[in-house]
């Protein structure tokens, strides 16, 4: 079944209205296909992981994000049918889901594609009328070249992984979902944006799915001294099995977290902040902690408002570099099956960190996530 075609596809999906009184309305609900275009690719999904940049989109105003919209930027699936030109899998195979990307711009050509020039247009804004929403006066918008919460939907090849070659079952592919963005953020930070090594001590904050793999991340690469910061005892406890040297516990109000931390780095702060909370207050504490020469990593998705105000000259004279990043400096394609591979050989234990729902029960999976009872709920088709 090669070349564009009418898809003449329905599926089920989770469509994000226009968000009430500032939290998420996600309505799962039945939706067509539009017609497939060259480049992309109908996929079968298999499963999704749900990802806090789901939730936090999903409450911006109309001003900022077109609705309705499927979300979903984790997913794991079977290719169902390919457009005339996609060259990199065939009906049937098993793909993994991650951003989109232009693949023309200087960033994308010198192997850098999650820095796309592109990105915040092709992965946020995404195509409307993409679903038509069957019981609905409108159609519905796309997401990171996606839409994975969806049972069936239409992908852009650029945000396909084959993972034909590795992926054992669809058993196995159901775990992988979360690959796609989560921890890929997590683990690329550290491995890769980083280069984080044996002499770094390094300094998570906020033990989320991203932040737990950072920490698996940082075990592997050897980091001398590895803290995990969270709220939540259980994910602190996690954070130690998972290789954390030190853990902190902010729920005390009258705890200082720059003096923590200091206090567990020799009076030196950290050699690489990564912060993956998008609270501004806990950036600024890592501001002021990260050692000189250090690295202070924004990946936590801030409120759409948010600013960060730096005294210049003061920064200037600690040598510390700021740098914001949402997938790790990857590229998918690549970095996916080395992943995958570390999964096997006991070194990212994700499993130990996902929990999957029926579809029907993402209302569950939402406040799981939100209350910390799951690291990573995963939906599964």
């Amino acid at each position: 079944m090669n070349g564009t075609k009418n898809t003449s596809i329905s599926a089920r999906a989770i469509v994000a209205h226009e968000p009430i009184n500032g939290q998420p309305n996600w309505k799962l609900e039945n939706v067509t296909l539009r017609d497939l275009k060259p480049t992309e690719l109908v996929v079968r999904m298999v499963s999704t992981g749900l990802c806090h940049t789901d939730i936090v989109f999903s409450t911006w105003p109309k001003e900022a994000i077109p609705y309705p919209k499927v979300l979903g930027h984790e997913g794991a699936g079977i290719v169902q049918q390919i457009g005339s030109d996609v060259k990199n899998a065939k009906v049937g195979d098993s793909v993994l889901l991650s951003f989109q990307s232009c693949a023309d711009c200087k960033d994308c050509n010198d192997g850098h594609p999650s820095y796309c020039q592109q990105f915040s247009p092709l992965n946020y804004g995404g195509e409307q009328e993409v679903f038509e929403i069957t019981n609905g006066p409108k159609s519905a918008g796309t997401f990171f070249g996606q839409s994975s919460f969806a049972s069936h939907t239409i992908v852009k090849e650029s945000s396909i992984t084959n993972v034909s070659s590795v992926a054992k079952d669809e058993k196995e592919l159901k775990l992988f979902a979360p690959f796609g963005c989560g921890f890929q953020t997590g683990v690329g930070t550290v491995d890769k944006l980083t280069g984080a090594g044996k002499n770094d001590s390094i300094v998570i904050l906020g033990l989320g799915g991203v932040g737990l793999a950072a920490i698996m991340a940082a075990k592997l690469k050897g980091c001398k001294t590895i803290i995990g910061v969270d709220r939540s005892q259980e994910r602190l406890d996690m954070a130690s099995n998972f290789g954390a040297t030190h853990i902190i516990n902010t729920t005390n109000p009258a705890l200082s977290l720059v003096d923590e931390v200091k206090s567990r780095t020799g009076g030196n702060g950290s050699s690489i902040t990564i912060d993956t909370t998008g609270n501004m207050g806990v950036i600024g504490n890592g501001m002021d902690f990260t050692a000189n020469r250090g690295q202070m990593i924004i990946l936590g998705v801030p409120p759409v408002e948010a600013s960060l105000g730096v005294h210049l000259i003061s920064f200037m004279q600690t040598g510390k570099s700021l740098r914001g990043s949402i997938e790790g400096d990857v590229t998918p394609s690549e970095y996916i099956p080395k992943m995958i591979q570390w999964y096997r050989d006991d070194k990212l234990p994700i499993d130990k960190l996902v929990k999957f729902y029926p579809v029907e029960e993402f209302e569950s999976a939402l406040a799981d996530m939100k209350s910390a009872a799951t690291v990573k709920p995963v939906l599964v088709w």
